[in-house]
């Protein structure tokens, strides 16, 4: 009943994996990890790559549920804003990234969820959702448009609709970038198991300190930065 119950609400307003945020977590920050390592240091292994794709959905999912359930959005959002600028430059250093880190790609994101959550107006709605498209478009910023049609899927689309518009997403994302980015339909695994893993009893069994999910992107990517032009 709990299943056919969440099966018509917006995936990031279900209880995935039992409420497991602990595992969703964990198995984020390392596949970011692998994929990271495998971007710097081993570019021709692609499988670190394709294990890598795990990582953005689940850090998507974490974002939007962040909004939804945190005591004061606007904190929420300062908090996105500051992570991002203190990940720049680690992450243009570590990435020879001449773009925008995905914490500053979130933040507008969130910035956008925020004013179409709260404006009353069709007009001003989509002229804000209009904008953020632009901004993602004009300015390079990692995953752009990619992350906020994500965001907004994870925020609205029904939990049985989820994994259809996930794998249509990353149709139009292999069409615009090419064969070569097609591994990005792996991603889509980490959908299915948003949707489908609910567990009944707690998998890890201790709570991921607040300070180590927060400060894991920039200080890993310090560490390989550090580990590369040293």
């Amino acid at each position: 009943m709990e299943n056919k119950a969440n099966a018509g609400r917006a995936l990031a307003k279900t209880s995935p994996l039992g409420m497991q945020r602990e595992l969703l977590q964990i198995t984020a920050m390392v596949t970011m990890l692998i994929d990271h390592v495998g971007a710097v240091f081993f570019p021709e292994h692609i499988i670190l790559r394709m294990i890598g794709r795990l990582a953005f959905p689940l850090y998507a999912f974490g974002i939007v549920q962040g909004y939804l359930y945190t005591s004061n959005v606007k904190k929420y959002m300062l908090r996105l804003g500051l992570l991002a600028l203190i990940s720049q430059v680690p992450f243009s250093l570590a990435l020879d990234a001449n773009r925008i880190n995905v914490i500053g790609t979130f933040f507008v994101c969130v910035l956008t969820l925020y004013w179409f959550d709260r404006l009353s107006s069709s007009i001003g709605r989509w002229t804000v959702l209009g904008v953020a498209i632009w901004l993602l478009e004009a300015v390079p910023t990692d995953y752009g448009n990619y992350a906020l049609a994500l965001i907004f899927m994870y925020r609205y689309a029904a939990a049985h609709w989820a994994v259809a518009v996930h794998l249509v997403l990353n149709g139009l994302y292999t069409l615009r970038y090419g064969i070569g980015v097609s591994y990005q339909f792996l991603s889509v695994l980490s959908t299915v198991w948003l949707t489908t893993g609910h567990a009944k009893q707690r998998i890890i069994p201790f709570a991921v300190p607040r300070w180590l999910w927060l400060s894991f992107y920039p200080a890993h990517l310090l560490v390989l930065a550090i580990i590369k032009w040293v």
